[in-house]
């Protein structure tokens, strides 16, 4: 695999592009042009460029997918569960195939190091492969209303669904959503964030190529205003997946309101990552790395907070500063330690946030800049940056950067310590590090959060379900429970006599 992408990263270096990259909208099983000829760019965030070209979709290009998925619908439903598994099986195995080519175009679109794509990638196929055997669990339940009735449960799907897919992960958020909705008998239209469509639309091509019938699984691309509100607001849509910031998962809500279409939200984070005293700190040191600085930060469960006991607080920090100063920085494709942000009005975002708290006296004891790729003086950049002891009630603590922004928050007491994670509108995951199997234990009871890590951060896999609390939104992707979120329940009950 390493070899394959490492030639088609030289590829893109050497031309500019790369071939094969799909430009039109996926709908009905066939590449399909806009229905207005209109085009958008993809930009490479490690150079600051364009490098492709693809569909400016609207309404109208909504309402053709809409169609061949509604015609799709019916059949797709009443096939067998073990049917529908044979596919997502086979495109487990296709993209394992192609694995080498979608990381590269991954990490080209999104920016991410070329090694956390080639993982997205793996991920990706778990995902499938999962929801492929999953698919066999559908099942109802039976009722004990007495020896004269009889009373039982059938496990329907939900409709056609929507999948709003975010930039920073285009690939694994896809696969998260579009797996169970197919494996629960759903028909699916994803529209991608404008900023990174090319994986999805291969995503799309792969499925049908493994056997999924034409219309199944369409894709359309565009911008969120021209084609994501259209598609959520459809009447035909009964399910809307959407990933992203907290004001847009409310525009989403409002949109989808009127048709009574069902929602499920995952929105924005601030996770704490809480360190006790007796924490093995080798450990800690690189699960808080990964958390904040893995993708530049660019992550919804990023742990952008280290709630760490006063005690530890400046040998940890010793040991944070050291690292994140000797991380590589660089475009990618060239398998960097840490990559540009996505856009530049990203890092516009990212750069706003922390002058405003350097000019409110927030320590910034390292990082704090945009700043380009060393090698070419090109891309959007911001360094890995922390901020040391900040006030629970500042925008930094309470604010969501999205960015390789950590906060620190210092403690005394485990109690503070749990007022301190608690202490945002958000609770989607939290981490916590300590030895002391009680205490671990007692904070995963009692912080708010979706999920919690203990001694690892980012611990688990498609197995566990994944979702928030609060402004963190709500409704459960991953696991068995994303089976539900694409699934209905019809109950009958009937009396047969004595």
């Amino acid at each position: 695999m390493t070899a394959e992408a490492d030639r088609l990263a030289a590829e893109y270096f050497q031309t500019g592009t790369l071939s094969g990259l799909p430009r039109d909208h996926f709908i009905d099983g066939r590449w399909s042009p806009p229905q207005y000829g209109r085009m958008m760019e993809t930009f490479d965030p490690g150079l600051g460029r364009a490098y492709h070209a693809f569909s400016a979709g609207d309404a109208d290009d909504v309402a053709t997918a809409v169609e061949a998925a509604v015609r799709a619908g019916p059949d797709w439903a009443r096939s067998r569960p073990a049917a529908r598994g044979a596919v997502l099986a086979r495109t487990a195995a296709l993209l394992r195939e192609e694995a080498p080519r979608l990381a590269v175009i991954e990490s080209l679109d999104s920016g991410k190091p070329l090694q956390e794509a080639e993982g997205d990638v793996a991920g990706a196929a778990r995902t499938f492969e999962y929801y492929a055997a999953a698919a066999n669990t559908l099942q109802g339940d039976s009722f004990p209303i007495g020896h004269e009735y009889l009373g039982y449960s059938i496990i329907e799907p939900a409709g056609l669904t929507a999948h709003i897919i975010p930039w920073n992960y285009p690939l694994s958020t896809a696969a998260r959503g579009i797996a169970p909705a197919l494996a629960a008998g759903c028909t699916v239209i994803a529209k991608p964030a404008e900023q990174t469509p090319m994986t999805a639309l291969l995503l799309a091509e792969i499925l049908h190529r493994a056997g999924l019938p034409a219309g199944v699984c369409n894709v359309v691309t565009g911008t969120g205003q021209d084609a994501g509100a259209p598609l959520v607001r459809h009447p035909a849509v009964r399910h809307v997946s959407f990933t992203g910031s907290v004001q847009t998962g409310v525009n989403v809500m409002r949109e989808a309101a009127p048709n009574v279409t069902r929602v499920l939200l995952e929105l924005g984070g601030k996770s704490p990552v809480v360190v006790l005293a007796d924490a093995d700190l080798d450990a800690a040191v690189e699960g808080i790395l990964g958390a904040i600085f893995e993708n530049a930060g660019q992550i919804c469960s990023a742990g952008s907070r280290l709630v760490v006991d006063r005690g530890i607080h400046g040998e940890l920090l010793d040991r944070l500063v050291k690292r994140a100063e000797a991380l590589q920085i660089g475009h990618g494709l060239k398998r960097s330690q840490f990559g540009p942000l996505n856009s530049a009005e990203h890092l516009s975002r990212v750069t706003a946030h922390v002058e405003s708290a350097r000019k409110r006296g927030l320590s910034i004891i390292t990082g704090g800049n945009a700043i380009a790729d060393p090698a070419t003086g090109q891309g959007w950049f911001f360094e890995p940056t922390i901020i040391d002891t900040a006030p629970a009630n500042d925008p930094a603590v309470q604010q969501e950067i999205f960015g390789p922004v950590l906060v620190v928050q210092p403690f005394d007491e485990e109690e503070e310590a749990l007022m301190l994670a608690n202490g945002t509108d958000y609770a989607l995951v939290a981490g916590i590090y300590t030895r002391d199997f009680s205490a671990a234990h007692r904070l995963a009871r009692d912080i708010d959060a979706g999920q919690v890590f203990i001694n690892e951060y980012f611990a688990g896999g498609i197995e566990v379900p994944f979702g928030g609390n609060r402004m963190s939104g709500f409704g459960r992707e991953k696991g068995l429970a994303a089976l539900e979120a694409y699934s209905r329940v019809k109950s009958v009950a009937a009396r047969i006599g004595k």
